[in-house]
């Protein structure tokens, strides 16, 4: 059985000759835990204006990609491009400047217990721009009004609920108006009625704003909904990228198990087992 998907024959994934440069260039990625590779080699590319879903399961690698992807962990072999810097050699300067152009949404919200809603918004703005602060208020303001959240700046974190959490960590994403924007399992927790909304705010954004999106969902009917463009992983391989319907389409069993929610069978080596550990403890 062959471990990769050709390309859809759209070309989604591959380098043009012509047009603007991408926004993201990742080329022959290497990921090591300890003495275990979690990418073998991975090639990834998104252009701008796209929203592209990264899809795999449980310990495929798409966690490891997106700390590559946010500069959180250097690449121990291989190249990260970022808006045309290289994570791999940019200065503390470079890697500030360009953190001020990228928003991210965290799984669980990251939003401070401490601080209201409205401060929570507000903190990037207060800590990289030298705005006043009615200035300050108004577009943190603004950007709760596009999230659905307009009249909740006052309320405390522990005061929202689980989808409120996730559409205030949104706003405070969002509020630098970034070129690029990361959202980490975005229905992860919620019911489906809260997650179809985020869904249609993800596809909103991108529309009004003209955000490029990256987003890293194990949720097949959130990640058809919303993609552009469907990078699949699996064990630290891209077993392709493509439409939504090539995704849909493609023979790979593996990929089939995916979309079918088929359990792939584990082979058992207690011999190997034990030979690893004695390699690890010798270690």
């Amino acid at each position: 059985m062959n471990t990769r998907v050709q390309q859809d024959a759209t070309g989604a994934g591959q380098p043009s000759a012509l047009g603007p440069q991408p926004l993201i260039e990742v080329e022959k990625l290497e990921a090591w835990y300890g003495r275990r590779r979690i990418l073998n080699g991975i090639d990834f590319r998104v252009d701008a204006g796209e929203i592209r879903v990264i899809m795999g399961g449980s310990g495929s690698g798409k966690s490891t990609l997106l700390r590559h992807l946010l500069g959180l962990q250097k690449p121990r072999s291989g190249t990260v491009r970022l808006l045309g810097v290289d994570l791999g050699r940019a200065s503390e300067r470079e890697m500030l400047a360009l953190r001020r152009q990228i928003g991210v949404s965290f799984q669980g919200g990251a939003l401070l217990t401490s601080l209201s809603v409205g401060d929570n918004v507000a903190l990037p703005l207060r800590e990289h721009t030298d705005l006043d602060e009615n200035t300050i208020r108004i577009m943190s303001r603004l950007k709760l009004e596009v999230v659905n959240l307009g009249g909740f700046q006052d309320l405390m974190p522990s005061q929202l609920s689980g989808g409120m959490i996730k559409r205030a960590a949104l706003a405070r994403a969002i509020v630098m108006d970034p070129k690029l924007l990361f959202f980490d399992e975005p229905s992860a927790g919620l019911d489906p009625v809260v997650s179809a909304e985020l869904d249609e705010l993800i596809l909103r954004l991108r529309d009004a704003l003209r955000m490029t999106i990256v987003v890293v969902t194990h949720e097949l009917e959130s990640a058809f909904k919303i993609a552009d463009t469907i990078t699949v992983l699996d064990q630290g391989d891209i077993l392709m990228t493509g439409t939504v319907d090539a995704v849909r389409r493609a023979d790979h069993e593996r990929i089939q198990d995916l979309l079918n929610r088929r359990p792939r069978e584990i082979a058992v080596d207690a011999d190997a087992y034990l030979r690893r550990l004695t390699e690890e403890q010798a270690a």
